[in-house]
């Protein structure tokens, strides 16, 4: 009845953790229901989601629709918002100005991703990671463009206070392991799932490398406002975030790209808008017309226009943002403290990649899967299923901290703590 890829696709979920997932959604913990589940594996940030409701209701009732937005506009974008688009980032992210013709728009990162992969690489190339990394890069890179993933898993079990990321010795022996089917390198910055940022020296060895070698380097950045205060007890204070794009600019290559989404830093996943920038013009052309199933819709393009143009306004989100994720990170610290569980020290995002291999009856997958299963079936705290990232060892899992209310973070992280104690 379906062609042999939906006949695969209709058996293959998208993520090992959708089942549970929605089982916890169908009783989510609340005021009037305390014993409810709290899915923590989700990349959500809804910490400041009525603040930026009010804002965009005010918009949309209060300003005049202008004629554009029923109409179609450019494959890479309404010129309008890509402008808008041009100044937040140039003035929040990059430090720099921006020209608005080097942005395309996509329905939401996932497409950026895709389309990405459409034109940069063909079936049975790869997309190399350091890992750990997001577990869905894998089916976003394969459903279309029929790329393949290869994680490179290189670090220490204990990152430390400075991240070390890949070293130019091991993309080498990548290179000569997939020769010239070794397509894109792609890093994710602030790291999902570690939280660790890189300086702008180890960017630009990178960036470097991949020019010289003719691969394609993607640093995403979807989590770029996505930072903590510093300073902050518990708060790592070595190095602060450097973004990619002053570099990708500098160094003007055909070879660097850059991605966005407005999910993660303004907690809008379900208004589907991402972002692809490079300075590559064929690039640009091939993505267009890749682009054309994928745009965003023009109503959505001019609401968020007109936000974004509040310079100040969105100033004061982030900060607001900022201090949110910072107190919610400590919340989950501060209880694997109590327990003795290790964790990277992060930067940014909103994860932390904690060590539980301690609690497990064995040191291998099948036992994570178990123990991950049980703590959600005793307690209702749904952490990221453990497949999926190429984490080299078993026992580490992603927990997500900005998805639910810091009422309910407190309740998940007394549940978790009071399982692992017993565990002790």
């Amino acid at each position: 009845m379906l062609s042999k890829r939906g006949a695969q696709k209709a058996q293959e979920p998208l993520r090992p953790d959708f089942e549970l997932f929605e089982k916890a959604q169908a009783n989510p913990y609340a005021p009037d229901n305390t014993d409810g589940a709290i899915p923590l594996c989700i990349a959500e940030n809804l910490l400041q989601w009525p603040t930026l409701r009010d804002k965009l209701q005010s918009i949309a009732a209060e300003r005049d629709w202008p004629d554009w937005v029923a109409a179609y506009t450019e494959l890479a974008g309404a010129p309008d918002f890509r402008e808008a688009v041009a100044a937040f980032v140039g003035r929040h992210i990059a430090g720099q100005q921006l020209s608005a013709d080097h942005f395309c728009v996509s329905a939401g990162a996932t497409a950026v991703v895709e389309v990405s992969a459409m034109v940069l690489g063909g079936p049975e190339d790869y997309a190399v990671f350091p890992a750990p990394a997001y577990q869905a890069y894998a089916p976003d890179l394969h459903n279309k463009a029929r790329l393949r993933r290869y994680d490179i898993r290189h670090y220490e079990q204990d990152f430390g206070p400075a991240f070390h990321p890949l070293s130019i010795k091991e993309l080498e022996a990548a290179l000569d392991h997939l020769g010239d089917k070794f397509r894109l390198l792609i890093l994710t910055q602030p790291d999902n799932p570690t939280g660790a940022i890189y300086s702008d020296d180890q960017l630009r060895s990178m960036a470097k490398w991949c020019t010289e070698k003719e691969i394609h380097l993607v640093v995403n950045e979807i989590y770029a406002l996505s930072q903590f205060e510093r300073g902050v007890d518990g708060i790592p204070n070595e190095s602060a975030y450097t973004s990619f794009l002053p570099l990708l600019e500098e160094m003007n290559s055909p070879y660097l790209h850059w991605w966005y989404s407005f999910s993660k830093d303004f907690g809008i996943s379900g208004f589907r808008v991402g972002l692809l920038y490079t300075r590559n013009e064929e690039m640009r052309r091939a993505y267009k017309n890749f682009n054309a199933p994928h745009q965003v819709s023009n109503i959505t393009q001019w609401l968020l226009a007109e936000l974004l143009n509040d310079g100040e306004w969105i100033a004061d989100f982030q900060r607001r943002n900022k201090r949110l994720l910072t107190d919610a990170y400590r919340t989950v610290t501060e209880s694997l403290d109590a327990i003795d569980v290790a964790y990277t020290p992060a930067r940014g995002s909103l994860f932390v990649w904690a060590d539980f291999s301690g609690f497990l009856s064995e040191p291998n997958m099948d036992a994570a899967q178990s123990l991950w299963q049980q703590l959600f079936e005793e307690t209702g705290v749904l952490l990221t299923a453990p497949g999926g990232l190429g984490q080299p060892d078993a026992g580490w899992f992603r927990i997500v901290y900005s998805g639910v209310s810091p009422e309910a973070l407190r309740e998940a992280m007394d549940r978790l703590q009071a399982f692992f104690s017993d565990r002790t």
